[in-house]
């Protein structure tokens, strides 16, 4: 009787113990699954503002903090831009002073928690640029996907899609530069973003399923007059890119991409998310697998849209080694793979996504000489 009283309770302690595994496993992966638009990423640290003055904003010292470039700055109910680290300025061995540009919405005050954020510019194209748009809808798979619309002279147009935890927001950064030189722009929202439809099962898929909303998108620019589209994308986006220049039904009409911190391992991206919420690392094969059996998602079909082998028109990469997100080895493996295609440019001193931040004339110029060839 004993034993089976002890075989028993050793089976529900098993049991519990599994369904805290279960648990802790969907917990760990909505950190890539529920990654929630215009939030910041786990790997992000939240800052406290210590002080404003004219022009200049004193923040906790931290490596985010001391990060070369202009960001935005966002809080619960503020956003703003910040510049360069004024190093003649009067620090702390706890505070740096970074050039306060503007304050674009709400107001800072000491003690607020903010976290700097690649969205420079908040609005649409009009409010935060100046450059006339059209709001338009595209007919996406799953239903009507909002989009930005700013029209240019060439026949060549780009389809700017953002990625992780980003909104349409994020293309504005470029968006200037791209009108200046003549491009039409399309900035399409996808499957969960704001006002777009959710992924039946409410969970973003890291690209898997959201480049079919890209694929919309370029048929749209297609029936609207593009000759050629070149796709650039960020994050997750640029993982989408990949998917439809080797899937999409109008393949054929891609001329070029831009990928900028891509995510070429979803598993690798999954955990390093995962890890930023202090998951223990003997739980990160359970994220893994929780990620897999509420999304279908598998790496052999990740892989596949991203083997180098598949590609078939020029690439330029924005990456760098500060990436704790998407590693930029996998960046340097793939155009390593194909180096008649792929121009790698590797960026210092950037997170996740903000590549263009770090230095945006340089990588405007860079971008320049890409889509050249392309118009």
């Amino acid at each position: 009787m004993r034993t089976v009283k002890a075989t028993a309770a050793a089976v529900s302690v098993a049991l519990a113990a599994g369904a805290v595994g279960v648990a802790a496993g969907r917990y760990a992966s909505d950190a890539a699954l529920k990654a929630s638009p215009g939030r910041p990423l786990p790997t992000e640290p939240r800052l406290t503002v210590h002080a404003t003055a004219a022009g200049q904003i004193t923040l906790t010292r931290d490596l985010a903090s001391l990060r070369p470039g202009i960001y935005g700055l966002a809080g619960d109910g503020s956003h703003a831009v910040v510049g360069p680290v004024i190093h003649t300025a009067a620090h702390t061995a706890d505070t740096v002073v970074r050039r306060l540009e503007r304050v674009t919405h709400g107001t800072l005050h000491p003690r607020d928690k903010v976290w700097l954020t690649p969205n420079v510019h908040i609005g649409n194209p009009s409010a935060a640029l100046g450059l006339d748009h059209a709001d338009i809808d595209i007919p996406g798979e799953l239903g009507s996907l909002p989009a930005w619309f700013v029209p240019g002279a060439r026949s060549t147009w780009v389809i700017a899609v953002h990625g992780l935890a980003a909104t349409r927001e994020l293309a504005l950064n470029v968006m200037e530069f791209l009108h200046r030189n003549r491009f039409p722009v399309l900035a399409p929202s996808y499957r969960g973003d704001l006002g777009a439809p959710r992924n039946p099962d409410g969970l973003g898929h890291l690209g898997e399923t959201e480049w079919r909303d890209l694929d919309a998108a370029i048929r749209y620019a297609v029936r609207y007059g593009a000759e050629h589209v070149v796709l650039h994308g960020w994050s997750t986006g640029a993982t989408m890119a990949l998917r439809a220049a080797a899937h999409s039904g109008m393949r054929d009409r891609v001329s070029g991409l831009v990928l900028d911190s891509p995510v070429l391992d979803w598993e690798t991206t999954l955990r390093a998310l995962a890890t930023a919420r202090h998951t223990p690392g003997a739980l990160l094969p359970l994220a893994v697998r929780a990620a897999q059996g509420r999304t279908g998602l598998h790496g052999d079909r990740i892989a596949e849209a991203a083997d180098p082998a598949r590609l078939r028109v020029p690439t330029l990469i924005f990456h760098g080694p500060d990436d704790t997100v998407a590693p930029w080895s996998l960046s340097r493996r793939f155009a390593a793979r194909r180096p008649d295609l792929i121009t790698l440019q590797p960026v210092a001193g950037a997170p996740h996504s903000a590549m263009w931040n770090a230095d945006p004339a340089a990588y405007e110029e860079i971008l320049r000489r890409f889509l050249t060839p392309l118009m």
